[in-house]
């Protein structure tokens, strides 16, 4: 069964934030870490930055911008 949705993490004040990566690669090798931590496979998609930021602003979900020059590590068992 196919879910939709954005990645996110909880953050040390419990909001959810929304993972955003610059480089498609980047984005990728994340979904592969967390697929090889045990989660479902996931679809990397590309978005306009105005859309993406706009969907989160809309329904109050915190983001972050993950720059190519970021190093992120899936989070162990506090995904949301």
């Amino acid at each position: 069964m196919s879910q939709e949705g954005a990645y996110a993490v909880v953050n040390e004040y419990g909001e959810k934030v929304v993972f955003m990566f610059e480089e498609k690669d980047d984005a990728t090798r994340f979904a592969e870490q967390l697929e090889a931590q045990g989660d479902p496979p996931m679809n990397v998609v590309t978005l306009k930055d105005s859309v993406a930021f706009a969907a989160c602003e809309r329904s109050g979900t915190r983001y972050t911008v993950i720059s190519k020059e970021d190093l992120v590590i899936p989070p162990p068992n506090d995904r949301v």
